[in-house]
């Protein structure tokens, strides 16, 4: 007998337990936090007032996205040990990117970049490898395209960033 499954919106969530469910649904509302906020960073200002307000909100998110993810994972962990791993690689890549600016580490600037954007790029990645076999136009992808999109999309723009602000280039 398959195990209890309550779809959401299209997507399976597989249980009917109350309290998984209420963990997925904070756990998706961190990753929406983390998405806008991760996005509004990047496209404001790299100066005091917005960037890094949003910066510090797209940190607590990944937090709480980490950590919802250690309580889904510990109830599936053969299901979902790989998303437990991409959690925690986008957070250590956040957390080193964060102290790199705090403490005005060496080559910051680079480190800071490339820290968010990796922790960013294995948020969305760690989303489509859970969810893109159940979206729209994603599930007629093969599921390679779940681990690897993101990371063509990113890296480029990382890159690009790299060529292109003043902080970094110095």
């Amino acid at each position: 007998m398959a195990d209890p499954v309550t779809v959401v919106a299209g997507l399976p969530i597989p249980s009917t337990s109350p309290l998984f469910l209420a963990v997925v649904g904070v756990h998706v509302l961190a990753g929406l936090v983390c998405v806008v906020a991760g996005a509004a960073a990047m496209l404001s200002p790299k100066r005091a007032g917005s960037h890094p307000r949003f910066g510090t909100i797209y940190y607590a998110g990944l937090a709480g996205v980490f950590l919802t993810a250690g309580g889904l994972v510990a109830m599936r962990w053969r299901e979902d040990y790989r998303l437990f791993i991409l959690g925690a690689l986008a957070l250590a890549a956040a957390t080193i990117a964060r102290e790199a600016r705090r403490r005005l580490w060496a080559h910051w600037p680079r480190l800071h970049l490339t820290g968010m954007g990796a922790s960013y790029i294995l948020l969305l990645t760690a989303f489509y490898v859970d969810n893109g076999p159940n979206l729209p136009i994603w599930r007629d992808f093969p599921p390679i395209a779940y681990w690897i999109a993101p990371s063509l999309v990113g890296i480029p723009i990382i890159v690009w960033a790299f060529w292109r602000h003043p902080i970094v280039r110095r």
